[in-house]
């Protein structure tokens, strides 16, 4: 018995002396980390006051802070930024979608400001700005070396002003300017039309009106149509629209899914995940569906039709979609600004992450240039206009190698029957069809 009381208190000791053992050193590495960064606060404050008392002209404080938190956030990637308090009012108002000035959808790219894609029937739309275009200055003042709210300061006006913007296209030679007419943007989230017995749903945004317009309008056009039973189907264009909120985006989706999630969110932390899913009820009551994307479809946009696609709800048609995979809060400061800041990942249904790899199609469809476009021969080849191509995006790292070589392989046979459509276009338009059905089917 004392011998086995002896050994219990020698493994208790021994088990004081690992556990000192091990916390001793992480105790000082924690100390150690925090050391450093209040040395490199203390650096902070030490630059700024420098600046404060030496710079050669006397500098504005506040505006040294903004530049500072600004440039804090930028560093991290190209969706955190740090909003003013003007600039946090104008994303409040255009949520609720309508705003003043051009019309477009920007984002920063090596200095430059680059078109992620015009929004349909504003200014800048009717005025020829294309996705993808970098706008190197305004009015002559060049953009290079300024913060995404500085360039956007720039393209602020009176309504009824011109404004001349500067774009840099790839396969154009030299760099052109538009004339652009500033107007107060009234965003129409939703246009409809019938073709035949089709309805077709143009979604051009996702704000707090997309869902509530994409309810009245289908419900028009089946009423047009004279009942549900003369719906031979819907198609949902995506085409160019940059995202918008979150939850509009789940709410569209769950208008044609009966049940199954739609999106799920994670962060930092996995357990504070979020999944959202489907309710009872499809508004079009099972008729199918194509939805359309390409590279101007980013966010929202790819929630929507990776839910469907996931769910075999509907084939989708165009091209790879932008690839922002990405969830943005927006979170007020004291002063009236906020911060816009990455704080998840979303993921389709079946566990896919899009970010910086997109949503491939099931039926690979490039749309022809326009005949006015100029166009270099060069252009042809021109590379992808992806989030993977942003500076300091976020690497997609969820998907393993075999996973990427399958998603290669799918997109290559799509591109394949792509480029058939040029030696037999009835063949591929089979190919084409069997592909859709497949897709409707369950792949």
């Amino acid at each position: 018995m004392k011998k086995y009381l002896v050994a219990v208190c020698a493994g208790v000791l021994s088990g004081a002396l690992i556990t000192t053992q091990w916390v001793g050193p992480l105790l000082a590495q924690e100390q150690e980390s925090e050391t450093t960064i209040y040395e490199q606060l203390d650096l902070f404050g030490d630059v700024f006051e420098r600046i404060r008392s030496q710079y050669v002209t006397e500098a504005d404080s506040g505006a040294l802070i903004n530049a500072a938190i600004n440039g804090m956030l930028n560093s991290l990637d190209p969706h955190s930024s740090y909003l003013p308090p003007e600039d946090y009012e104008d994303m409040r108002v255009q949520t609720r979608g309508a705003f003043g000035g051009l019309g477009i959808e920007i984002t920063q790219q090596e200095g430059y400001v680059r078109v992620i894609t015009p929004i349909d029937d504003t200014p800048a739309f009717h005025a020829g700005v294309q996705p993808g275009d970098l706008i190197t200055a305004v009015d002559g003042v060049s953009l290079l070396g300024l913060t995404l709210p500085e360039a956007v300061d720039l393209m602020r006006g009176p309504v009824g002003s011109e404004i001349i913007v500067t774009l840099l296209r790839e396969g154009v030679a030299e760099p052109f300017d538009l004339s652009i007419i500033r107007d107060t943007i009234q965003i129409r989230a939703v246009r409809s039309r019938i073709e035949g017995s089709i309805a077709v749903m143009r979604v051009t945004t996702f704000n707090e009106q997309t869902y509530d317009n994409l309810a009245q309008q289908l419900e028009e056009a089946i009423a047009e149509l004279g009942g549900i039973e003369n719906l031979q189907g819907v198609v949902l264009d995506l085409r160019n629209n940059p995202g918008g909120l979150l939850l509009q985006a789940i709410s569209v989706s769950d208008a044609f899914l009966e049940r199954g999630e739609i999106v799920s969110t994670r962060g930092r932390d996995e357990t504070e995940g979020e999944r959202h899913n489907a309710t009872p009820g499809d508004l079009i009551e099972g008729r199918p569906m194509v939805v359309l994307i390409n590279g101007g479809s980013a966010s929202a946009s790819e929630i929507v039709a990776g839910a469907l696609q996931d769910h075999n709800r509907a084939v989708v048609v165009g091209e790879r979609s932008f690839g922002k995979g990405s969830v943005q809060s927006l979170i007020p400061l004291r002063g009236n600004g906020a911060m816009r800041l990455t704080t998840a990942l979303y993921y389709t249904p079946s566990g896919r992450s899009i970010q910086a790899l997109g949503v491939a199609p099931d039926i690979v469809v490039h749309q022809p240039r326009r005949l006015d476009d100029p166009v270099a021969p060069e252009e042809e080849a021109r590379p992808e206009r992806t989030e993977s191509s942003l500076r300091g995006s976020l690497r997609n790292g969820t998907i393993t190698d075999d996973e990427r070589r399958q998603i290669e392989e799918e997109e290559r046979a799509a591109e394949e029957v792509a480029q058939l459509r040029t030696e037999d276009y009835q063949l591929a338009y089979a190919l084409d069809i069997l592909r859709g059905l497949a897709a409707i089917r369950g792949r």
